[in-house]
Parts: C-alpha cells; structure tokens; sequence
C-alpha cells in the first residue's frame, strides 16, 4: 500500500501541485502591473521633498558666493540650467 501512496503523491505533486502554483503566481504577477496609490503618494512625496532640497541648496551656494566673492562653485552654473529644465 505504501508502495502506491508515494509515487502518486509525488507525481500529483509534480503534474498538479507544481504548474498550479506557477500559474498562481504568474496570474497575481500580470495583476500588479502598474504601480499602487501608496507608491504614486510616496514618489510625489518624494519628488516634492527633493525639490526642496534642491532649493536649500541654491540658497545655500548663493550665500556662500556672495559671503566669498572669489569663490565660485561651477556647480552654480552648469546646474541651474538643468535645474530650470526639471521644473
């Protein structure tokens, strides 16, 4: 009797157990294609919150530049223009 139970179960297991849990997977992966409405919050979230460190650190450079004449960050140049271009 034992001798039947193992083979059936590992082939039920192989033939069954194993696709359907592939296919299950596979159908919950094709429903989450597109990001969740607690993910779009925490990017804006995000991209609010980098924006204004962006600003802190123009704040910060323009302070710098004007308590010290002669220095001259390059940064100040080049990236205010990319920074124009992200707004």
């Amino acid at each position: 009797m034992e001798d039947i139970i193992v083979p059936v179960a590992v082939v039920g297991m192989l033939f069954i157990g194993l696709p359907g849990l592939i296919l299950h997977y596979l159908t919950k992966w094709k429903s989450q294609t597109g990001i969740s409405s607690q993910d779009e919050a925490l990017l804006d979230e995000l991209h609010d919150l980098a924006r204004r460190l962006d600003q802190r650190i123009e704040t910060v450079e323009r302070i710098i530049a004007a308590d010290n004449p002669n220095w001259k960050d390059g940064r100040i140049s080049d990236q205010s223009e990319q920074r124009r271009l992200l707004r």
